[in-house]
């Protein structure tokens, strides 16, 4: 186990840094000037041209790589050129939020789109099943974006009964930062009525990030609970007279899951990504907000700090999901087969 880890972190490490290259040179090929923003609007040319000094921006792109590459592993990601703050700094400040986004559209999803996904495989053909199947459709089309607004127009606008945005309301206090959770915060504090305050608040952007990944989702596991009611082992259980339940738990369930499990860790690339357009919509203050105002003022050192952190957790999450599926079936060996009887 241990060399199949670190082979996997060996690879992961790789991605890594053909991300870094690969958003560098993307970055820097937009056109614009990032010292301009950095000195202000009513800057001179000559201070203009001091800031481009400072920030290293008039070295040579290989030289402005090896060094920010040099910087990252001894901690230092660079000043942020809208911020002029660390960009580690600014990601710790931000990053919490986008997690407890993306983890509770994770757990938003499993929870509706794994139930969907057994009541359509266990009634194929029914009206049941083509509402789910339905359904999955219209959520894998839906634009996040758009039906971000949707959610806001009918639970805001019209029922009243959400807020259009924001981690918390104008009059509540921030909790004491702990973990930056602030769900986890609040209770740590004691302070419930906080708690409730960030619970509806997130309910709105976790839903319209969570619905294309519950599409997504029960898709794989209608598919997985059918093909695996056809094993053999299956037809073996039921002649042997056990009840359809317990069938379906003991014998289906588990093998299922570990196709829907690949699926769960893809889905967490695409949460980080659709993160971007719910942070926009619903003004959510996290990684996705502060990737958009980084792009808008082309700082170089912020895009290249977000692009890092999104890489690191999506390789930690896939080399989870690995090891998950020894879990789920003892089975497969970490060489990457299945272990002989």
């Amino acid at each position: 186990m241990i060399v199949y880890v670190a082979r996997r972190v060996a690879l992961a490490v790789l991605v890594v840094a053909g991300v870094i290259v690969l958003t560098f040179v993307i970055a820097h090929l937009v056109p614009g000037d990032p010292a301009a923003t950095w000195a202000g609007p009513h800057a001179s040319a000559a201070q203009i041209a001091a800031a481009r000094r400072y920030l290293g921006l008039d070295r040579p792109a290989v030289v402005q790589l090896l060094s920010y590459v040099g910087g990252v592993l001894s901690g230092n990601w660079g000043v942020s050129i809208h911020t002029h703050r660390p960009v580690l700094s600014d990601l710790a400040v931000v990053a919490p939020a986008s997690l407890e986004l993306v983890t509770a559209a994770m757990i938003i999803a499993l929870v509706v789109a794994v139930p969907l996904g057994l009541v359509s495989a266990r009634w194929p053909g029914r009206a049941s099943d083509h509402a789910i199947r339905a359904g999955s459709i219209l959520g894998v089309s839906m634009p996040i974006f758009w039906f971000g607004i949707v959610l806001q127009i009918v639970f805001y606008r019209k029922l009243q009964l959400l807020p259009i945005g924001g981690r918390l309301g104008i009059l509540d206090m921030e909790p004491p930062q702990v973990t930056g959770f602030y769900l986890i915060d609040t209770l740590l504090a004691g302070d419930l009525p906080t708690f409730g305050s960030a619970l509806v608040h997130l309910i709105l952007p976790a839903s319209a990030l969570a619905a294309g990944s519950i599409a997504v989702v029960t898709r794989m596991m209608r598919a997985s609970v059918i093909e695996a009611l056809d094993a053999d082992h299956v037809r073996t259980a039921r002649a042997k007279g056990l009840k359809g339940k317990i069938v379906l738990w003991r014998h289906v369930f588990r093998n299922a899951l570990i196709p829907t499990t690949t699926v769960l860790g893809l889905q967490i690339g695409a949460l980080l990504a659709g993160n971007v357009l719910a942070e926009v919509v619903f003004n959510w203050p996290g990684i996705g907000l502060y990737a958009v105002n980084a792009i808008r003022n082309l700082d170089y050192p912020s895009i290249m700090g977000v692009t890092l952190v999104i890489s690191i957790i999506y390789v930690f999450v896939n080399l989870l999901v690995d090891m998950a599926y020894v879990v789920l079936d003892p089975r497969i060996s970490y060489g990457g087969g299945r272990q002989r009887a």
